[in-house]
């Protein structure tokens, strides 16, 4: 008889009950909650919130914004994360720390930080406006803000695959006659590409209800530059609380949505490595 193996956790049914327990008061409750109170209205209130032309296009910015900016730090992540795990420099362990700095970087200092540099008297700024490029209070300054909030989440996902993807194969494959594109595309992409999925996701996630970085840069402008999470706040503070929960659920369910077929994507394509 062959004696079954003895899992450090409590029995699946205790364990599950446990997990679902505690995934229902943390996530699925406050989320009901949030549901039930976008319907206090009736349906017409709710496409009325939800819907209007102001709430369209604060969606499109906010969503639009979080793509741009997760999609510019795949490819700049992946350059940072590549330098970080392949090479030895001088200042690496202070450069290493600088990108978790908008982890523990209050969101709101980040905003003020990245306003003061880049509007128009800003010492960036101020040399981009000779150039007619035109950074805070416009929808640029809302890419860049989640920009440098997302980039430590692409970085982070990547070094540990990274680390894992041993020179030699690289080496292997350029002995076979393969050119360095060749290499990057056929041996290095493939398999970093589940972990560059996951870490847009999580930039993107993270970019789509960011509010305290970006209010200070954004501008705040209607129909220009204001990010549906303001448009969130600002109903509130004109106590239109079955309005602000319209458009909560619309961002809420949009971003599930968008982070399920990455995450399908994902899977197929650990499923086609394997």
């Amino acid at each position: 008889m062959i004696p079954q193996k003895r899992s450090v956790l409590p029995g699946f049914s205790l364990s599950l009950g446990i997990t679902v327990f505690w995934l229902s008061v943390i996530v699925l409750i406050p989320l009901s909650a949030v549901f039930a109170r976008s319907s206090a209205g009736g349906w017409a209130a709710f496409v009325a919130a939800a819907l209007s032309d102001r709430a369209l296009a604060a969606y499109k910015l906010s969503f639009g914004a979080a793509l741009l900016a997760a999609a510019i730090n795949c490819v700049f992540g992946l350059v940072v994360a590549w330098v970080l795990v392949r090479y030895e420099f001088p200042g690496k362990r202070m450069f290493g720390a600088a990108i978790d700095l908008p982890f523990a970087l209050p969101t709101a200092v980040a905003g003020i930080a990245l306003t003061a540099l880049y509007a128009d008297t800003g010492l960036i700024g101020e040399q981009l406006t000779k150039l007619g490029i035109a950074i805070a209070y416009k929808p640029a300054g809302v890419v860049l803000a989640l920009t440098f909030i997302g980039l430590p989440f692409v970085v982070r996902t990547l070094e540990p695959v990274l680390a894992e993807v041993s020179q030699e194969t690289e080496e292997a494959a350029m002995t076979l006659g393969a050119s360095r594109f060749q290499t990057i595309a056929r041996v290095i992409f493939p398999t970093l590409l589940p972990a560059l999925a996951t870490g847009f996701a999580l930039a993107f996630a993270r970019g789509a209800g960011e509010y305290g970085s970006v209010i200070f840069i954004a501008g705040n402008m209607p129909f220009e530059s204001e990010i549906a999470p303001l448009l969130i706040v600002t109903q509130l503070e004109e106590y239109d609380f079955a309005g602000a929960a319209s458009i909560a659920v619309v961002m809420l369910l949009v971003s599930f949505v968008m982070l399920m077929v990455l995450n399908l994507l994902q899977h197929w394509q650990h499923r086609r490595m394997v």
